[in-house]
């Protein structure tokens, strides 16, 4: 999905910075397309690691479900999502496992969302629509629709949750209140899965051209709940990762307040599209570890690492965040909807190892997977 940004550097002041990278060790993870991955380890699967992403056929889009049962080194298609929208266009999904009942929908239940239609013309109707499934992703059912936009702008990069209460929300970026706001974070909630409520924001940000979005959240091992997400167009900034906690899940405080900025101690922080996982490690017991897609000093300038690192903090984020190597390695990476965009990460082999898919255009978007330490620590900047 292209969406209009202001952007401080041009395609060849990026390809003049970037220092190519060697690829690390790495595999394909499907044939082809392959766009928007995302990991998640069961907790009532035995421990096996489920990933999803978008890919194509002749019929259009759709979200083949592979799964792990050697902590990251192999996968294998266990099941698919043809959602018939998916002929008009499906992007930015996302796949979670209810921790809890959640209506008639039981613990361990996996659900999976994504925008569709927004390849529809230009009476398109983009709606997040939800499928199901009760045998760890092998066979899947449509559950719902939770939200459509009400005029030709888009609503992406839905997120689910589960709150203290038991309540399921869906988070999503929301284009549909311009020109008041550019884009918006929006929120509906859910005690069953099908019947949704009316949004609430969760950050609006004057002025106009303000742009919060992609939304990642993870509870804390303390019980309150990490929001990370972008905020683009922000002041003289282009697209940079910041975060809100929450005690419950449900509330998040004042939408026009951005939140904490995530950087360095010199100043370095990656451009657009962050996503973050929960690691063991530090001394809460958890490490906070981010990706994003343009590694950049403080003045937005990409750096030699650029593609081949990940930030990681030990005080729940506050304070500076440090670097890690990332274990997939990504070249050519510019402001794009595949290279190195929405990467996804996660522990395994007992914290000690993060996996890693990550996307590069190499004749057509395609995802690679990888595994590397998740405690080597490189010097900051």
């Amino acid at each position: 999905m292209r969406r209009s940004l202001v952007f401080v550097l041009t395609l060849a002041a990026v390809a003049s910075l970037l220092t190519p990278a060697r690829a690390a060790e790495r595999k394909q993870l499907v044939p082809g397309f392959g766009a928007y991955a995302r990991l998640i380890r069961l907790e009532h699967g035995h421990g096996r690691i489920i990933a999803t992403l978008t890919s194509e056929d002749a019929d259009g889009k759709f979200t083949p479900v592979l799964e792990s049962t050697d902590e990251g080194e192999s996968f294998h298609e266990i099941g698919a999502i043809h959602d018939p929208d998916g002929r008009a266009g499906m992007c930015c999904g996302t796949v979670y496992e209810l921790p809890e009942r959640v209506g008639k929908l039981r613990a361990g239940t996996l659900l999976w969302a994504a925008s569709y239609r927004q390849d529809a013309g230009p009476r398109r109707r983009i709606g997040i629509r939800i499928w199901a499934s009760k045998d760890g992703g092998r066979s899947w059912s449509f559950l719902s629709e939770a939200a459509r936009s009400h005029n030709i702008d888009g609503i992406w990069e839905p997120e689910f949750t589960v709150d203290a209460g038991g309540t399921l929300w869906l988070h999503f970026a929301d284009e549909t209140q311009a020109p008041k706001y550019a884009q918006v974070l929006n929120r509906v909630a859910s005690t069953d899965g099908v019947n949704w409520g009316t949004k609430q924001l969760t950050l609006a940000i004057p002025p106009d051209r303000v742009r919060p979005g992609m939304p990642i959240i993870r509870r804390l091992p303390d019980g309150r709940y990490y929001f990370a997400y972008e905020i683009c167009n922000f002041r003289d900034r282009y697209c940079d990762p910041y975060f809100k906690i929450s005690a419950d899940g449900a509330n998040w405080g004042d939408p026009a307040d951005p939140g904490t900025r995530v950087d360095t101690a010199t100043g370095n922080y990656f451009q657009h599209a962050q996503t973050i996982a929960l690691f063991p490690g530090g001394p809460n017991g958890v490490r906070i570890v981010m990706v994003g897609q343009i590694y950049t000093d403080a003045k937005g300038v990409p750096q030699p690492q650029n593609g081949q690192v990940l930030l990681a903090n030990d005080d729940f984020g506050s304070g500076h965040w440090y670097e890690l190597p990332a274990p997939v390695h990504i070249t050519g990476i510019w402001n794009n909807f595949c290279p190195n965009y929405s990467s996804t990460l996660l522990p395994v082999d007992d914290g000690r190892n993060v996996l890693e898919i990550a996307t590069e255009d190499d004749a057509g978007c395609k995802a690679y997977f990888g595994k590397g330490s998740a405690f080597e620590e490189r010097p900051v900047g």
